[in-house]
C-alpha cells in the first residue's frame, strides 16, 4: 500500500492521508488529498513527482502557495530553469540569495539559496498558475576533507524572497525526519503485515496519531520506544496521554 500524506510541519501533524490506486501513483491521489484540506494562507510544498500543472491549479484555487521541485520529468521546463542558473554571465541584480552553513560530527554543509522572479523569457509560464519565480538550492557537503555539490531547482508561487524560499525547502524534508523515520523505527511500520481490506490503511492512520500523542507528551523526557513501553507498562501514563488528546 502507497499513501500520500499532507504533513504540517509547524506542528509536527499528519492533516490527512489518501491511498493510491493499485493501478495510479502520487500524481492522481495528491489532487484528491488537497480537496480534503484548508490551506488558504499556507505554503504547499511537493516532491518532482506531484510538480504537475493541474496541482498547482489545485492549490492556487485553495488559497495557497507552491513550492514545487523541478527534475527531468518535466523535459524542457527543467533544461530552461538550470541553464539559467547555469549560466556564468548572470547578473547578480536579477536574484535574491541566502545562504546556510551547518556544522557537526566531522562535516560541514553549506546550502546557497537563489530565487528570480525575472522569468518573462520562461515560455510555459502562462501554464503554471500562479508562478511567479523560479528557484534553486546548492548543496555544498565537506565530509573528512571531500568535498560534493548538487543543485535542485524549484517553481513557486511565493513572493521573490531568499530566507522565506529556504525555511520552506528545509521545513519540506521534515517530514522525512519527523514522521517516516519514527514510523520505521520506533513503530516497525515497514514490517506490518496487516493488509486485509481498509486495516492496512486504518492500522496507518492510528499510527500516525498515536505519534503525534507521544510526541506532545510533555511529562516524560523519553525517546518515543521508552514512552510506548511505558504506556504497556503503566495504566497510569496511558491515561495522562489519552486525558491531553
Amino acid at each position: 500500500m502507497h499513501l500520500v500524506s499532507a504533513w504540517a510541519c509547524a506542528n509536527h501533524l499528519v492533516l490527512g492521508q489518501v491511498k493510491t490506486d493499485d493501478k495510479s501513483n502520487e500524481i492522481t491521489a495528491i489532487p484528491e488529498l488537497l480537496k480534503l484540506l484548508d490551506l488558504c494562507g499556507s505554503i504547499v510544498t511537493v516532491d518532482a513527482m506531484g510538480t504537475q500543472k493541474e496541482i498547482a491549479e489545485e492549490i492556487r484555487k485553495k488559497e495557497a502557495d507552491y513550492v514545487m521541485a523541478l527534475k527531468g520529468n518535466q523535459g524542457l521546463l527543467h533544461d530552461d530553469v538550470k541553464a539559467y542558473w547555469e549560466d556564468p554571465q548572470l547578473p547578480e541584480t536579477e536574484y535574491q540569495s541566502f545562504e546556510t552553513v551547518d556544522k557537526g560530527h566531522g562535516r560541514m554543509e553549506i546550502r546557497r539559496y537563489r530565487i528570480s522572479d525575472q522569468i518573462e523569457w520562461l515560455q510555459p509560464q502562462a501554464e503554471w498558475q500562479g508562478l511567479r519565480n523560479i528557484g534553486m538550492v546548492e548543496s555544498e557537503r565537506i565530509i573528512r576533507g571531500r568535498t560534493t555539490r548538487e543543485r535542485r531547482y524549484y517553481l513557486s508561487s511565493l513572493k521573490a524572497d531568499a530566507k522565506e524560499f529556504a525555511r520552506a525547502i528545509r521545513e519540506h524534508w521534515s517530514i522525512e525526519n519527523q514522521l517516516h523515520w519514527s514510523l520505521d523505527v520506533s513503530f516497525r511500520e515497514d514490517h506490518c503485515r496487516v493488509w486485509i481490506q481498509k486495516a492496512a490503511e486504518n492500522f496507518a492512520l492510528l499510527r500516525r496519531m498515536a505519534l503525534y500523542i507521544l510526541k506532545q507528551d510533555k511529562t516524560q523526557n523519553r525517546s518515543i520506544n521508552r514512552k510506548r513501553w511505558l504506556v504497556a507498562m503503566r495504566p497510569d501514563y496511558l491515561s495522562v496521554l489519552l486525558e491531553g488528546i
